[in-house]
């Protein structure tokens, strides 16, 4: 990769990411640290506003923008592939939400990519044999407490339990199987972590308290043996 290129691709990632170490870049490039140190200090020459967060990696000024991305097609079939796969969660909200992205994002693709993504569009199909009634509207809204450490208050239905529970929660992780998003998260009545189907959520409200972090980690969650209230 020439120099420029990779300029092109750090300036990229620095738009899509809030921070980047040195080390994460010239593992990325495979390319010393020095050479990252050099192609940051191009960068800032060429009048870009990076800022270096001591300690801690180097970031870019809010609102600094650059000229609309080009994608490969490559790429844009992958991002519609990854639509039709998106479309099967059972979350109307994280569905409404891609597709609007879906849709400014290709609005910057060349028009030759963009009629090939439309005709890859009408070859792709995914099959989902198992089938449920559940379905959720929540997926968006959680993942917004879960970035600003806002307190949940759920109603609740375990799976073969008639009996709704009230939960005052704080959201920390989430992950998808079978077709359906499970969130983890810190429940005040069980006083501990638990894991909770969120198409059997059957009410919910973000609270404008925050909670302190608690040190959640996924995959040290993985490796425990988590109960869960699904």
């Amino acid at each position: 990769m020439s120099q420029l290129s990779r300029l092109i691709s750090i300036l990229t990632l620095l738009k899509s990411k809030r921070l980047l170490t040195a080390s994460e870049l010239s593992k990325k490039y495979d390319v010393s640290i020095r050479t990252i140190y050099r192609d940051i200090r191009k960068l800032e020459e060429a009048g870009v506003p990076v800022t270096t967060i001591e300690g801690r990696g180097y970031s870019l000024m809010d609102h600094y923008t650059v000229a609309p991305v080009q994608f490969t097609e490559k790429q844009a079939n992958a991002l519609i592939t990854a639509q039709h796969i998106v479309n099967q969660s059972k979350d109307v909200s994280f569905v409404t939400d891609f597709n609007e992205a879906l849709i400014k994002i290709k609005s910057v693709f060349k028009s030759s990519v963009q009629e090939k993504s439309e005709l890859l569009n009408g070859k792709i199909h995914i099959f989902n044999w198992e089938y449920e009634e559940f379905s959720s509207d929540a997926l968006s809204e959680i993942q917004l407490a879960i970035t600003n450490f806002n307190l949940v208050e759920i109603n609740y239905q375990k799976a073969d339990d008639p009996n709704i529970t009230f939960r005052k929660i704080e959201p920390y992780a989430f992950y998808s199987t079978n077709n359906k998003w499970i969130l983890i998260a810190w429940c005040h009545l069980r006083n501990d972590y638990r894991a909770f189907r969120i198409d059997r959520i059957q009410h919910f409200k973000i609270l404008h308290d925050t909670f302190e972090n608690r040190g959640f980690k996924l995959q040290d969650y993985f490796q425990s043996d988590p109960y869960d209230d699904k």
